[in-house]
C-alpha cells in the first residue's frame, strides 16, 4: 500500500530515507564528475591502446557486476563481446563469493572488476588468475581496500571509486595505483595497459606458470592498510543493487576506459553532458517537486498496487528495464517482469488476458477497503531509448494494452547521445524505485 500523501511531504520523505537513497540519486551527476577526475588521475585518459581486446569480461558482486556488464554491452552496440563472470558460493555474503575465469580467456582479453566494497576474498584470487594468464586487468573499487593492493601487485590499473561527490578523506587516488600518464595501453595480446607480464616459457614453466608468481589474496591483504569503510555506503550495495550514485561511480571510469579502446564513444565532453543530464533529472525528480510535475513520483504512484510489466525497446532501454526490476524488488519489495519488444507481446500476453488483466474481475462493491487490499493488476511500463519509428513495436504494445483495458506508462528520454538517453532513463527509474520504497507503508 502506497501512502501518496508522503510523496508530497519532503520533510517526511527525508525522515523515512534513513539510507540516503534520495541523496545518492541526486548526487549522480556529481559522482560522474568526481569519478572522471579519479580515472584521469589514475591514467585512464592518457592510455594509448593498440587495437581492441578480443572480449571484455566483467566481474563484481551483485548488481555492481551485472548492471555494469549489461550497460557496457548495451552501449557497445555488440562491437566486442561483453560478458559477465557470475559469482558462485553458498551465500550472497562477500566472503562466500568466488569468481573463475572461463577457460578460453587469455592475453587477448580484458578483465574489468567493479565493486563498491573491495574486501571480497574471491576477487584477489580472480586477479591472480588474470595475472597468470596474461589477461589485461582494470579495477574500480575503494582505494584503501585489499583488492587495490592485489591489483597493484598484479600490475593492473586500479581506479579508486568515487565514494562521495565531495571527496571525503580517504576517497582520493589509491596509493596502489601503478598506471602513469606516460604509460601506454597494450595491444590485444599483451598484459595490462602500461605494463607487460614476464614472458612465459612453457619448457621451463609447466602449465603456463609465470616467472614471478602472482601474490595470493592473503599476501595482498598483508601489504595493504586496514580497509576503511567508504562514508555513505549502504551494506546492501555489495550484494544488492548498485544503488543510485554508486552505479555511476563504478561505471564512469569504465566508460572512459572503453572510450580509449574504441568500444564506446565517451570522451570527457560526453561525460560532462551525462553529468548535466543527471543534474537536470534530479531537479525534475527531487523531493520538493510536486507529484503532478515529477515524472519519478508519478511513475511510483502509478506502480502502486500493480504488477509492473517492463516492456523495453532498444539495448539501452533493455538494460535499464532489467536494472529497474532489480531495484523494485530489492528496495521496494515489489515484483516486476522485464521483457524486450516485440517478444514481450507474446511472452506477457497471457498475463493481460488472465486474472492480472486490468478489466478482469471488477472490484467487489462490498470489499472492506481497510482490511482487504485491492487485487493486483498488471501495468505496462514502456521504455524506449529512441523515438518511435516505422518499424517500432511500441504502437502495437499500446494497442494491446488498450485492447485488454490494461493501464500503461511510457518513458522516452529527450534527444541526445546514447549515453545521455541512458542516463535519463536510469535516473528517472532510480528515483521512481526510491519513492516507491519510501512511500510504501509496509516498507517504512
Amino acid at each position: 500500500m502506497l501512502d501518496e500523501s508522503l510523496l508530497d511531504a519532503p520533510e517526511a520523505l527525508a525522515r523515512a530515507d534513513t539510507r540516503g537513497l534520495l541523496r545518492g540519486a541526486a548526487e549522480s551527476g556529481a559522482r560522474v564528475r568526481t569519478a572522471a577526475r579519479h580515472a584521469a588521475e589514475a591514467g585512464v585518459a592518457d592510455l594509448k591502446p593498440d587495437g581492441r581486446p578480443r572480449a571484455v569480461l566483467v566481474a563484481g558482486p551483485g548488481a555492481a557486476g551485472s548492471c555494469t556488464a549489461d550497460l557496457l554491452g548495451a552501449l557497445s552496440g555488440g562491437n566486442i563481446p561483453v560478458s559477465l563472470i557470475g559469482p558462485t558460493g553458498v551465500a550472497p555474503a562477500p566472503g562466500a563469493l568466488r569468481w573463475t575465469l572461463p577457460g578460453w580467456v587469455g592475453p587477448l582479453d580484458l578483465l574489468v572488476i567493479a565493486t563498491p566494497d573491495g574486501t571480497e576474498p574471491g576477487l584477489p584470487r580472480l586477479v591472480e588468475q588474470a595475472y597468470r594468464r596474461g589477461c589485461a586487468l582494470v579495477a574500480v573499487a575503494p582505494g584503501h581496500s585489499p583488492l587495490a593492493g592485489a591489483v597493484a601487485q598484479a600490475r593492473g590499473l586500479m581506479v579508486p571509486m568515487a565514494t562521495s561527490a565531495y571527496d571525503p578523506p580517504g576517497s582520493g587516488p589509491s596509493p596502489y595505483a601503478t598506471a602513469r600518464p606516460d604509460e601506454a595501453a597494450p595491444a590485444p595480446g599483451t598484459a595490462h595497459p602500461g605494463t607487460a607480464h614476464p614472458e612465459v616459457h612453457p619448457e621451463t614453466h609447466p602449465e603456463g606458470a609465470l616467472d614471478e608468481p602472482a601474490p595470493s589474496g592473503a599476501q595482498a591483504r598483508h601489504t595493504t592498510p586496514p580497509h576503511i569503510e567508504p562514508p555513505g555506503t549502504a551494506p546492501d550495495e555489495v550484494t544488492g543493487p548498485a544503488l543510485p550514485g554508486t552505479l555511476w561511480a563504478l561505471l564512469t571510469p569504465l566508460l572512459m576506459l572503453v572510450d580509449r579502446i574504441g568500444l564506446v564513444a565517451a570522451p570527457p565532453a560526453a561525460l560532462q553532458q551525462v553529468a548535466d543530464r543527471l543534474d537536470r533529472v534530479a531537479e525534475r525528480c527531487g523531493p520538493a517537486i510536486a507529484t503532478y510535475t515529477n515524472p519519478a513520483k508519478t511513475l511510483a504512484a502509478e506502480l502502486a498496487g500493480s504488477l509492473p510489466l517492463l516492456w523495453t525497446e532498444g539495448p539501452v532501454a533493455a538494460a535499464t528495464g532489467r536494472r529497474f526490476a532489480g531495484l523494485l524488488a530489492t528496495l521496494a519489495g515489489r515484483p516486476a517482469l522485464a521483457a524486450d519488444l516485440p517478444g514481450a507481446l507474446a511472452a506477457h500476453g497471457t498475463l493481460l488476458a488472465g486474472s492480472f488483466a486490468g478489466g478482469a474481475d471488477p472490484d467487489d462493491f462490498f470489499r472492506d477497503r481497510v482490511e482487504e487490499p485491492e487485487a493486483l493488476r498488471a501495468r505496462i511500463v514502456l521504455l524506449h531509448d529512441e523515438p518511435v519509428g516505422p518499424v517500432s513495436a511500441v504502437p502495437s504494445a499500446r494497442e494491446l494494452a488498450l485492447a485488454h483495458e490494461t493501464a500503461f506508462s511510457e518513458l522516452e528520454p529527450d534527444e541526445g547521445s546514447p549515453l545521455e538517453r541512458a542516463a535519463e532513463l536510469l535516473a528517472i527509474t532510480d528515483f521512481a524505485a526510491v519513492y516507491l520504497a519510501l512511500a510504501s507503508a509496509d516498507r517504512t
